[in-house]
This record gives C-alpha cells, structure tokens and sequence, in this order.
C-alpha cells in the first residue's frame, strides 16, 4: 500500500497558515493579509532590463551551467558582496562563493561542518524565526539542533551563555525575521570571540541587511575578518534587495576560506549554479541603481511606522521595534474579543475567522508584514483590531 513516509504533522508555520488563509477564503472571508513576507510587483526596471540583454546574449558562457563559478558575470560574488560592505575585505584568508539564495544553501551548512561523517551540534535563531533552518537540520540524521534564546528581555540578542557546551555551527539571521532586530559591531566582536575561542564556525543569513533602518546594523563580514582564528561565513540574496527578486534566486557567500572551501565541495557535488541572466540583472542594478533600491527602503520603512502607530493605538503590545526588513513582531494578548487567548496560534486563526486579519504566529508571539500597502488598508485594520479589544491583563 503506497502511503506517505514522512512523519505525521510535518508542515511548517507558513505552510498551516497558508492552508488556514485558503480556508477563510473559500468561506467567504475577505483577508486583509499582513502574512506576505514577499515584497509585491516586479523586480526593478534596471534589473529586468539588464537580465533581457543577458538572456538575449548569444554567448554560450551566458546559458550553461554556472556550478560554483559564475563565468557568464565575471566576479560576481566579489562584486555582489563588495555592494554590500562599507569596505574591502582583506584577499588573504576569504573566499567567495555563488548562490541559489539563502534556503538551498542552509541544508548544505550541516554537511560542511560533517555531519555526514558523525554528530554536528546546530544553533538556530528559529525560537521566535524563520523555521527553514531548524527543518532542514530534522532532515540530517546526525544534526542535534537547539534553539538560542530570544525574547524581549535579551531584545532578539542571544548572548555567550545561551550558547550550549560542544556547538560546532551557529546559524544566525541578522536583521532578524521576525523581530527586525539587528547586529551591531560590539555584540557581534563578542560573539565571534566566542566562537573563535571555542571552535564554533558561525554563519549568518544576511538576507535583510540590505533593508536595514538603523546605522548601526552591521554584516557579519565587516566584523569576522578581524578575527583570523574564526571560521565564519555570510550569505546574502538578491530576493528583497531589487523590489521583488524572490523569483529570481541569486546571491553570495563570503567566508573563511576553509569554510567557503567546505561549501564548495558540498554544493559543488549537489547544484549546478544559479541562472546567468538574472546574476546579470541582480548585479546592474546594484551597481547603477542604488537610488532604485534606496525608495524600496524607504518605502518600507514608513510602512513599518504606519502599522505600528495604528497597532498600538488599538493595544497591541510590540515585543520589539522594528530596526530593519518589513516585519513587525507583537506579544500575544491574554483576550480578545472577551474571551480568553491561550496561544500566538489561536489568536491569529481567531483574527482570521472573525476579521480576515492574517498574520504570522511564532509561539507566543505574531508577525504582521508591511508588503502590502498598510496605509491603504489602515481604516479596516483598525477596524479589525478595535472589534478585537485586545487585552494583556
């Protein structure tokens, strides 16, 4: 009998809330839907033009397997990089590597570290967060995976000591979805020598850095270098810096080179490289349309400020302010609508069905996105959560 052979329940956050919105919907709820972590419309017009040109080319280069190299855009990950950074990094002791974007490559992070060969420790920050890492480290049989600690109190920072004894890799997302917290360079320098001290490689998923708020947000990269000791590496995407590039599936690594070197025998055996012509796009836009990036901000930075003024004015608690990407994270209330609340899950599928609100639960805590245009929904938002009479005590 052919069945299923996969543990029951396996679906993630997205996936319930996805089926939990199809639901409503066909009842007739009308959604006001603030669960999209995807921007909205097309990737800038720079980019789209660029990648036409590319996909025209009749340079063989331009449309073959790219593998870890990235032949068809000359230095590519170096320049993708570089766009990211205040300043050069050092030639000695980095590498550099072509990517798919960041979820791919999160699966193949275990395996670099061994995990092939016996037991890798993994840390995540998926407690509140974005859960693809913690799922892909249930799929490595020889992964034990824990989640660092995150909360109000440490303000999405986890320190030294939540970092558990014989960790060999921590998976960190800084700016953090949900939270929108940040790196900067002083609690970084700690962490790093942390890891450094204790043999722990450390790979952050930068994917936000680009929608950073806050002058003090900072990568990886700008602060491992110093650190020679360290095995480190950082990944960037394309997906929310060109508008919407979530399609498009182009990024870079930086590393040490010994862990970069790892990455490349790893996904050297198990992808072929991205696509050329949109590397082309993704790449002319960074470096010729900074302005065209820069409104994506801004816009979203606004947006982060309208919802969050008029969540509050309905009594919301905020768990955090938000200081990159386009993500607002909330304490779950003890009621609404008079009855008691007794989860972030129940509240949200309750905000659903009674309101049509979709949001994003995370334990005990929601995420409301801004890549819809909040301000044209914000009469009915308001409504919604006013009906909701929301309490903490």
């Amino acid at each position: 009998m052919r069945q299923s052979r996969l543990p029951a329940g396996g679906a993630n956050i997205f996936m319930k809330i996805r089926a939990k919105r199809a639901e409503a919907e066909a009842q007739g709820q009308r959604l006001l839907d603030l669960s999209i972590g995807e921007p909205k419309g097309p990737a800038l017009l720079s980019a789209r033009t660029a990648a036409a040109e590319a996909v025209m080319s009749e340079a063989e280069v331009m449309h073959a397997y790219q593998y870890n190299d990235s032949a068809a855009v000359p230095n590519f990950s170096r320049r993708f990089v570089r766009a990211h950074l205040d300043a050069d990094l050092p030639d000695d002791g980095v590498d550099y590597l072509p990517i798919l974007g960041i979820k791919p490559i999160l699966g193949l992070l275990p395996l670099a570290c061994g995990c092939a060969n016996g037991p890798v420790k993994v840390a995540t920050m998926t407690k509140p967060g974005y859960p693809i890492p913690a799922d892909w480290c249930a799929y490595h049989v020889n992964v034990g995976h824990y989640a660092l600690a995150l909360n109000t109190a440490n303000e999405f920072r986890f320190g030294p000591g939540d970092i558990a004894s014989d960790t060999n890799l921590i998976m960190t997302n800084y700016p953090h979805n949900p939270s929108g917290q940040i790196a900067d360079r002083a609690w970084l320098e700690t962490i790093c020598q942390y890891c450094s001290d204790n043999d722990i490689r450390l790979f952050n998923d930068a994917a936000y850095i680009s929608l950073s708020h806050d002058d003090a947000s900072i990568t990886l990269a700008q602060v491992a270098v110093d650190f020679p000791d360290l095995s480190w590496a950082e990944g960037y995407t394309a997906a929310k810096l060109i508008g919407n590039g979530t399609g498009w599936h182009v990024g870079a690594m930086v590393g040490s080179s010994d862990f970069i070197s790892d990455m490349k025998e790893v996904k050297g055996k198990t992808d072929a490289g991205f696509v050329a012509p949109m590397a082309a796009g993704v790449l002319a836009a960074l470096e010729t349309d900074q302005a065209g990036i820069a409104e994506f901000r801004e816009m979203y930075r606004i947006r982060l400020e309208i919802l969050m003024d008029l969540m509050l004015g309905c009594g919301m608690r905020p768990a955090s302010q938000p200081k990159a990407g386009f993500y607002t994270l909330w304490e779950t209330p003890k009621t609404a609508f008079g009855e008691p609340i007794t989860s972030g899950e129940h509240f949200n599928f309750t905000m659903i069905e009674r309101t049509g609100v979709v949001g994003v639960h995370f334990g005990d805590f929601l995420r409301y996105a801004v890549c819809a245009d909040v301000a044209a929904m914000a009469d009915d938002l308001k409504a919604a959560f006013k009906e909701a009479a929301v309490a903490y005590e």
